[in-house]
């Protein structure tokens, strides 16, 4: 892999002194999110051939990849040991990859109750705009002195370096999992959640969505035996036991639920990002209600791009933002094009972190404001 990581440090290097920009390329499973998206700027740099497992220690859970090594791989070999990435990493396609993965900094329905991509995140390895190869972190948690650059490349999107290398802390798949589901309407499913909250319960991932003018809300459970029995005995609500439901929380994760894959031609897919005790919030006329995760602080939105400002004015309020996650069609506005629209304090922080370590921008330019 020497010779693989040798070539793409001359690359970066190359296009450094030619000012000419790089397109950061994984398995192309998110290329629909950001400005310009699917047709982002940059000569293509693909990671692909600097694949593999570096190592792995399932007694120490800690695991080390390649960035272009295949995230199906990497969750294979662990669930062979019994463990897994408790972040629930989403996949819009085949493919994904663990660079990918790390660069996106996206997390799945349980979220809210394990943490996020980069809290799991140990140490990176990176080029940067300058070509220069770079090692941040390790493999154990308290690691960092100063400035935690590791777990600043979550959710960069290739804008502060190429990851090359990943270390991620792993956990044992718990012993034992249930899913309960309550019909309730947005308001009782959000109260319900906040209570829920402030009990010593198992909760792992909730969803709650209208089906066809039915509110219902799902709860997934994840821990200790005895601590799932007893919250199914105590929190009600109707014991989900069909074959299918891991395949439903998957869909969920993955965006392949009806809800999602009903969406209207021209409307954007909204991610607003808001406090989970924030009440059910009210949308603009003609905005079909939201499908609610993380216990309340994730909800999606279908609207048309238009409708950009007033969401986004009516999650400010919430006390969170709203970002277009996925655009309306082509010509509309870009999906992610307004990451730091809510904050010129983010902004002022990204904008001099990005000189830091790309000084002549070409890495993934565009890809966030």
């Amino acid at each position: 892999m020497q010779a693989a990581l040798s070539q793409i440090i001359d690359r970066v290097r190359d296009s450094a002194a030619r000012q000419a920009p790089l397109r950061i390329c994984g398995g192309g499973t998110k290329d629909f999110h950001g400005p310009g998206a699917p047709n982002h700027a940059g000569e293509p740099l693909s990671m692909r051939p600097l694949a593999g497992i570096v190592s792995y220690e399932p007694s120490e859970l800690v695991v080390t990849a390649l960035a272009g090594t295949p995230l199906a791989e990497l969750e294979a070999l662990l669930a062979s040991q019994g463990q897994s990435l408790p972040f629930e990493p989403p996949r819009f396609a085949g493919g994904g990859t663990v660079g990918g993965m790390v660069a996106a900094g996206l997390s799945g329905p349980a979220r809210a109750s394990v943490g996020a991509v980069r809290d799991y995140v140990l140490g990176v390895e990176i080029i940067n705009g300058r070509g220069e190869l770079l090692r941040f972190g390790g493999q154990v948690m308290k690691n960092v002195a100063g400035y935690d650059v590791s777990r600043l490349m979550a959710g960069s999107w290739g804008q502060l370096g190429v990851i090359t290398e990943v270390s991620l802390k792993v956990l044992p798949v718990p012993p034992a999992e249930a899913t309960l589901r309550f019909d309730c309407d947005q308001a009782e499913a959000l109260k319900r959640l906040a209570a829920w909250g402030g009990q010593p319960l198992p909760l792992n991932a909730s969803c709650w969505v209208e089906d066809g003018g039915v509110g219902q809300l799902y709860l997934r459970l994840r821990g200790a035996r005895a601590a799932v029995d007893a919250a199914c005995r105590s929190m009600g609500g109707e014991l989900q036991d069909a074959p299918n439901v891991p395949n439903d929380w998957q869909a969920c994760r993955d965006q392949r639920l009806p809800w999602f894959t009903a969406r209207a031609p021209g409307h954007a897919l909204w991610r607003l990002s808001v406090p989970q005790t924030a009440p059910a919030l009210p949308l603009p006329a003609g905005v079909a209600p939201p499908l609610v995760e993380w216990h309340g602080g994730l909800r999606w939105l279908q609207a048309p791009p238009e409708q950009g400002d007033a969401l986004r004015a009516l999650a400010a309020q919430a006390g969170g933002s709203a970002s277009c996650f996925i655009a309306g069609g082509a010509g509309a506005e870009g999906a992610g094009a307004d990451s730091y629209a809510n904050s010129a304090a983010l902004a002022s922080i990204h904008r001099r972190l990005k000189n830091a370590f790309d000084p002549a921008g070409i890495l993934n330019p565009g890809r966030l404001v």
